[in-house]
């Protein structure tokens, strides 16, 4: 055979074996080249936890995991202030339990409850209030208390001792033997427990700048006040507390058609703190508007909500201090009107208090304790006199407030 003909059979035989491995490769490779297929044998499917594990204070199902962190602390409550430039707050949509109150002026402050979830940022942070101190007192033994300073009467200039001096939330933050225990103060916590952020609400007053986080409260109680589930003597934060009682969802069919909820603090300034309360039957929640916009959590742009929405009628009554603006106190033992909100239902209900130290409970118009939807609590004090609108829609007719100018009725109560 000549040397051109080997040429020749030796191309040939090149280009054939070319494409026989080209097509054979081909045909191997094709599989491992599906995106959906690849990602799938690169990610294994991790089932999610068990929901086993009931929060004491919320009435939610957790994983162990969950339960395993919260029982190696106590509640922590955090005065987060509601001025309208302190919106909008951080870390509220992860707090267990909320209490709405007025502080002063008309302005209203939230005590939010964490226990069985924590948050990364939580704030702005504002001072203490008689009645906050008062609810957080039936949270067990000695619950975490973080503020920034607080009402106050001093006693060599004389300023906010009028009356008896019925606002000194510092007062009676020493008279209970808070202070400097389970009292979290960031006037006697060092940085960087508390910091200052100017930049979260940009042009803001330096008063509305102050944040935390659960964590770093937590953690500071634990290691410099020896307060974990148990005190200095190993006595636990929940011997002889009681928890509310829950239950789960109602059933989609039996859900009500209440839809919206609104009141106002003060009619004066409706416009700027009235609440709105939207329920959304799918979920099984309410959706909160303050101010006339929705109110939301600065950390997940998540609007707040809550499983179930109380109003307490509380008997407010004037401090009569000199403090500019003037204090506000709440009668909060004994028995008042109260409305719950839940499962798309309004029940009328009474709440009890025996003592300070004991838990508010509620009941029905058949003195029958009424349970908690699993979920977020949110309490409101509302002002003996002012009215709660409550209906399948909104009014038509609001004028700037979102209760009914017609209902809008502000008793002055005085003692």
């Amino acid at each position: 055979m000549t040397n051109k003909k080997l040429s020749v059979l030796s191309i040939l035989f090149f280009v054939v074996s070319l494409g026989v491995g080209y097509f054979g490769l081909s045909a191997y490779s094709a599989p491992s080249l599906s995106p959906s297929k690849t990602t799938a044998s690169l990610e294994p499917t991790i089932p999610p936890e068990p929901l086993t594990e009931e929060c004491p204070t919320n009435g939610k199902m957790y994983g162990v995991s969950a339960k395993n962190a919260w029982v190696k602390r106590r509640p922590l409550g955090v005065v987060i202030e509601n001025h309208k430039e302190s919106r909008p707050q951080s870390g509220i949509s992860d707090a267990d339990v909320v209490y709405e109150g007025v502080s002063e002026g008309g302005v209203t402050r939230t005590l939010s409850i964490f226990y069985c979830q924590d948050t990364k940022t939580v704030g702005p942070v504002r001072s203490a209030r008689v009645h906050f101190i008062n609810l957080l007192r039936e949270w067990g033994n000695n619950p975490l208390y973080a503020h920034v300073g607080g009402a106050n009467c001093d006693r060599e200039t004389g300023s906010g001792c009028g009356n008896g001096a019925p606002a000194d939330a510092l007062g009676l933050i020493n008279k209970l033997s808070w202070n400097l225990y389970n009292d979290l103060n960031q006037f006697s916590i060092p940085y960087p427990q508390y910091y200052r952020d100017y930049d979260r609400l940009p042009g803001v007053a330096t008063e509305h700048t102050m944040y935390s986080s659960t964590k770093k409260l937590w953690d500071y109680a634990a290691k410099n006040r020896k307060l974990t589930e148990v005190d200095e003597d190993g006595v636990r934060w929940d011997k002889g507390w009681t928890p509310w009682k829950f239950i789960d969802d109602a059933d989609t069919s039996k859900r009500g058609s209440e839809k919206y909820i609104a009141y106002d603090f003060y009619d004066t300034n409706a416009a700027e703190y009235g609440v709105v309360w939207n329920y959304d039957t799918t979920t099984n929640t309410y959706l909160r508007t303050n101010g006339g916009k929705p109110h939301k959590d600065f950390n997940n742009d998540k609007q707040l909500s809550a499983k179930n929405v109380v109003i307490i009628d509380a008997r407010e009554v004037s401090a009569n201090d000199d403090y500019p603006g003037g204090h506000v106190v709440y009668r909060l033992t004994g028995t008042g009107d109260a409305y719950v909100f839940q499962n798309g239902k309004k029940i009328k209900a009474t709440w009890s208090k025996e003592t300070l130290d004991s838990k508010m409970e509620f009941t029905d118009e058949n003195n029958k304790e009424i349970s908690m939807v699993r979920g977020v609590t949110w309490l409101s004090l509302i002002p003996t006199g002012n009215l709660v609108y409550s209906g399948a829609a909104a009014p038509t007719k609001s004028e700037g407030s979102p209760v009914p100018t017609s209902k809008v009725v502000k008793k002055e109560v005085t003692e």
